[in-house]
C-alpha cells in the first residue's frame, strides 16, 4: 500500500528525530510512504530519503501562505498513492482533498486541534478561516482519526459525517517518563523552595502562560518558584509580565530542554492553555508521578489532572497547596507499547481503502 502523507512537522526531515522513527515504523507497516512537509525558502530543506520506501518532500514555498498549492503541485508529481492522509483539516486538508479528487483516491484527515473551541476563533482571523476549510473538508474524508473524546465529541455534535471518527491518542513513552530519575543538579539548586511549580509549553498566546504566572502571583505561595520550559514568540512579553507581577525574581525561565527530569523535581505541573487537541506534557506529568492543574482541555479530566477554571486558577493552586494530591497518577492511557501504537494508527488509515 502506498500512501501519501501531507502535514507541517519539519522535524521529520531530521532522520534522528522521533518523528522521523514514527515515519519510519509507519512506512513498514504500509509498504511505501511519501511525505510532503510544508517549508518556506528561508528553511532551507532538502528532500529527505528516511529509509528506501519512507520520502519526505519539503514544499520550500515563498509564503506559507502558498503552502497548499506547493503541496498540490508536489502531490500531483508524486506517482499515485492508494491513500491520502492530511496531519490537519486546514492547508493540509484542503491540498490533500484537491489531490484526492483529482487522482481519486480516499481522503484520511487527522485533527490533533480543538478547533471548535470559541477560544481558537477567537485567537485569530488566520484561525477563522481555517475552522470554515476545516468544514469544508471534514465533510468529504473518509475516515477520521482524532486524538480525544473531546474533539470526536465536538465533531459529531457539529457536523453531519460520512465516518465516525476514532480516537487514536498520540503516542507517548509513558515508561521514559516513570523511570527517569530526578534531576540531582535541579534538586540542589532548588532545594531552598519548598514547591516547585512546573510549566512545560510553548511559548504562545494559545498556551496561556500570563495565566500561570498571575495564579502563582496571586497565590503567594512562601518559599516557592515557578520553572517554565520552552521557547516561542511570548518570552519577552512573558518576562515583563513576571515583573509586572512582582514575581520575577522566583519565575525562571529554562528554554528548551528535556522536560523529563523536572517533572520528578516539581511537586505541580500548570497546564493553563485556552484550548487544547490532546495535551501531551498532562500524560508526561502523570506519567512521571506528579499531580497536574489543568484548564479544562484536551485530555485533562480523562487523564486524571485536576480540573480549574482560568477563573478559579489562582484559588486551586491555593487549594493544593493544603490538600494536594502530592503524586499524581495517569488513567486511561491506551497502548502497551509503540507497536501496538503503529498497529493502530496503519491499519485506521488502511481501513480507508477497505471502506471504498
Amino acid at each position: 500500500m502506498s500512501v501519501l502523507q501531507i502535514g507541517s512537522d519539519r522535524t521529520i526531515l531530521n532522520p534522528e528525530s522521533p518523528s522521523a522513527a514514527r515515519m519510519r515504523a509507519y512506512g513498514k507497516s504500509f509498504g511505501k510512504l511519501d511525505m510532503i512537509i510544508f517549508s518556506t525558502r528561508r528553511h532551507g530543506l532538502k528532500r529527505v530519503e528516511l529509509e528506501r520506501n519512507v520520502k519526505a518532500y519539503p514544499t520550500n514555498s515563498f509564503s506559507r501562505f502558498l503552502y497548499a498549492l506547493s503541496a498540490i503541485y508536489l502531490g500531483l508529481r508524486l506517482q499515485k498513492p492508494d491513500i491520502i492522509s492530511v496531519q490537519d483539516p486546514f492547508e493540509a486538508g484542503l491540498a490533500g482533498l484537491v489531490i484526492s479528487k483529482i487522482r481519486g483516491v480516499p481522503l484520511h484527515v487527522q485533527v490533533h486541534t480543538d478547533f471548535l473551541s470559541p477560544e481558537f476563533a477567537n485567537l485569530s482571523l488566520l484561525n477563522r478561516v481555517r475552522i470554515s476549510l476545516a468544514g469544508l473538508v471534514i465533510h468529504r474524508a473518509a475516515r477520521i482519526r482524532v486524538v480525544s473524546n473531546r474533539i470526536r465529541d465536538s465533531l459529531v455534535n457539529k457536523y453531519l459525517l460520512q465516518t465516525t471518527p476514532a480516537v487514536l491518542p498520540i503516542f507517548i513513552d509513558v515508561e521514559r517518563f516513570r523511570n527517569t530519575d530526578a534531576s540531582q543538579a535541579l534538586l540542589a539548586r532548588d532545594h531552598l523552595f519548598d514547591h516547585r511549580f512546573l510549566v512545560v509549553s510553548r511559548l504562545e498566546r494559545e498556551k496561556n502562560l500570563e495565566l500561570a504566572i498571575d495564579a502563582f502571583a496571586r497565590a503567594a505561595i512562601d518559599k516557592s518558584c515557578l520553572i517554565i520550559i520552552g521557547e516561542g514568540s511570548q518570552l519577552g512579553a512573558l518576562h515583563a509580565f513576571a515583573e509586572k507581577k512582582a514575581v520575577g525574581k522566583w519565575v525562571f525561565f529554562e528554554g528548551h530542554v528535556d522536560p523529563a527530569p523536572y517533572y520528578k523535581v516539581a511537586d505541580l505541573v500548570l497546564f493553563p492553555s485556552k484550548y487544547d487537541g490532546y495535551g501531551m506534557v498532562i500524560v508526561e506529568a502523570l506519567a512521571a508521578g506528579t499531580p497536574v492543574l489543568s484548564t479544562d482541555v484536551g485530555v485533562a479530566r480523562e487523564s486524571g489532572a485536576i480540573i480549574a477554571s482560568q477563573k478559579e486558577f489562582p484559588e486551586a493552586l491555593k487549594n493544593w497547596v493544603i490538600n494536594g494530591p502530592r503524586e499524581g497518577r495517569l488513567k486511561d492511557y491506551p497502548y502497551k507499547n509503540f507497536e501496538e501504537y503503529v498497529g493502530a494508527y496503519c491499519d485506521d488509515i488502511s481501513s480507508c481503502t477497505r471502506r471504498n
